[in-house]
């Protein structure tokens, strides 16, 4: 059966200097940096011979700004998807990068409750299948070659966590999925057997600002941005400390 493997880029940096939770807000584009990070992902998957032969991105800004340049490597045309939208999040357009303490509100304590959906945003199992239906969707688009799929660090992430069996709750600090990283899915057939993620933009992370914690370079770095807001244990500590 034909080899077909979807890559699943996280978008490069975005520009956020007030420290909004943007999440699904229009208007939130990529930083110069953040154009460096997506073109470098194209050079790097033109020069190293890749055969993508689709870009199919979240409708966001950001998501459609980083697309851009491998669709342009490629001579493609790249559409788009809305089953790789960002996650909901009650928090959005809310500055938490910039005052954690907002969190420790009291009118807030109610989205805590249950972290393990997760209360305060769109529930782990709805990315799972909304992400699913939009990988499923793309194979027979490249059956036999490679799609670029841009979307966000907590759709792809939570992915990643049920293709590996592993807990759909998790602490945001142990996300291995950084700015325009690349989570790579391989199917023979409709069947997944190979899974691997890279950072094809890696030695510009530690220049990076706007981020959420995890596993790279880019975790020496307090960032702004899309992060899920709280996880379990934040969620605990600021009912305890409140």
């Amino acid at each position: 059966m034909a080899r077909t493997t979807i890559h699943l880029m996280r978008h490069g940096e975005v520009h956020n200097p007030e420290g909004v939770l943007y999440g699904r807000l229009p208007g939130y584009h990529l930083s110069e940096l953040g154009r460096q990070m997506a073109d470098q992902v194209a050079d790097v998957l033109s020069a190293s011979g890749h055969d993508i032969a689709a870009v199919i991105t979240s409708p966001l800004e950001r998501a459609r700004e980083s697309g851009a340049p491998t669709a342009a490597a490629f001579g493609l045309t790249p559409t788009s998807d809305p089953r790789l939208i960002e996650a909901d999040n009650h928090f959005e357009g809310v500055p938490v990068n910039r005052d954690r303490k907002i969190l420790a509100r009291p009118e807030n304590w109610r989205y805590y409750v249950n972290p393990l959906r997760p209360s305060w945003g769109e529930p782990y199992t709805q990315l799972v299948a909304r992400m699913s239906d939009a990988v499923r969707a793309a194979i027979p688009q490249v059956e036999g070659r490679e799609a670029l799929l841009v979307s966000h660090q907590l759709p792809v992430w939570a992915l990643r966590l049920y293709l590996e069996g592993r807990p759909l709750a998790h602490d945001p600090r142990r996300r291995q999925c950084a700015l325009a990283s690349l989570t790579s899915l391989t199917f023979d057939g409709r069947t997944l057997v190979g899974l691997s993620y890279w950072e094809p933009a890696g030695d510009l992370l530690r220049r990076a600002e706007d981020m959420v914690p995890g596993t790279s370079a880019a975790a020496e770095n307090i960032g702004s941005g899309e992060a899920e807001t709280p996880n379990a244990d934040d969620a605990e500590r600021v009912t305890r400390d409140a």
